[in-house]
């Protein structure tokens, strides 16, 4: 495994909710709530990049015109920038522009998810509730509509013809 590989995994695992998977045999892919936003490439002959992330149109503009750094095959239209050589960028360079790409995706997640995330980590740590029982929660349905629940359908009566005797 290319030595580049160990400190954007470590980096990447570091910030929040971020996991991790493999896709396409041989990218290291790291997301936030399934949406990627950065990608390490496990076997280097396997394509031009070696990292690649996703940027801000202008930093986009910027990063594509260093010599080392190409638009990302495929993705280009969605802003990613590509690092072919590992000198092209400083460590705590690439490191701050990864962090960036987290807080672009974070930013486009549905606010609902977003506001769970947030609330997840403020959460305290499991081991704090560890001897508490969690209690069920009470129905929603109010008294009346649990007992218009529990009463029969109404059946429409049948269309029977009543027999007439002369």
């Amino acid at each position: 495994m290319p030595a580049y590989v160990d400190w954007v995994r470590q980096f990447c695992l570091s910030l929040p909710h971020t996991t991790e998977k493999v896709r396409w045999e041989h990218n290291l892919l790291f997301c936030i709530a399934d949406k990627m936003y950065c990608v390490a490439n496990l076997e280097p002959g396997m394509g031009p990049s070696k990292i690649s992330f996703k940027c801000s149109p202008e930093k986009f503009a910027e990063l594509a015109e260093i010599e080392g750094i190409i638009p990302a095959p495929y993705s280009a239209r969605l802003f990613w920038v590509s690092i072919t050589e590992a000198d092209a960028l400083r460590q705590t360079e690439t490191q701050a522009l990864i962090r960036e790409a987290y807080e672009i995706v974070r930013g486009n997640l549905p606010k609902k998810l977003q506001a769970a995330l947030t609330a997840e980590s403020a959460k305290p740590r499991e081991a704090s509730t560890a001897g508490k029982v969690a209690k069920k929660p009470k129905s929603t349905k109010t008294k009346s509509k649990r007992k218009a629940a529990k009463k029969k359908p109404f059946k429409k009566p049948s269309a029977q013809k009543k027999s007439t005797r002369g």
